[in-house]
């Protein structure tokens, strides 16, 4: 399985050069195998990643901008989905690759592997209380999903700012 990150080597925004070296050098530097796939130079592979990047995946003018990740023919993700999956140490999986032994991601999945045992023992218990237990969310509970709703409506406010500057760049080239 090939890794394809598509790039423009001959962009005019800053931001777009950050992202994409940001995505190849940790690749490189994780010695994950991967391809370069120029958009710039190459109308083939930009007409190849505008058609299989998903539709809820591209931005509102309908083209998505680079780096766009590939495992293969499968849709991995954007700059914004890499640097999700690399922050919660999730890489690999994003990839849709196996974790090399010794990683953080292969220690995770071992926990989950143990948790999810453990939780199958526990359902049984976890089904008669929840039957007991008809009371409403503690009010920790419900601040709780008030804060998380809240920031993400920053964030995705914060997103589109971010993607406004970068189309702003791009017409400008």
């Amino acid at each position: 399985m090939v890794i394809k990150v598509f790039v423009a080597t001959s962009s005019g925004s800053t931001a777009i050069k950050k992202k994409q070296q940001e995505v190849v050098g940790f690749l490189e530097a994780n010695k994950i195998d991967f391809q370069q796939m120029d958009i710039a130079g190459d109308e083939d592979n930009r007409k190849w990643m505008r058609e299989n990047v998903p539709g809820e995946k591209k931005p509102q003018n309908g083209i998505p901008l680079p780096p766009q990740i590939f495992n293969e023919e499968r849709y991995c993700g954007d700059f914004e989905s890499f640097f999700s999956a690399k922050e919660e140490n999730i890489i690999y999986s994003f990839l849709g690759l196996a974790p090399p032994p010794g990683t953080k991601e292969t220690e995770k999945s071992d926990a989950t592997d143990e948790t999810e045992a453990h939780t199958e023992d526990k359902a049984d218990e976890g089904a008669h209380e929840e039957a007991r237990s008809d009371q409403s969310p503690s009010e920790d509970q419900q601040e709780s999903k008030e804060d998380h709703a809240a920031t993400g409506e920053e964030e995705e406010k914060q997103e589109e700012g971010e993607e406004k500057e970068e189309e702003e760049e791009q017409e400008e080239s």
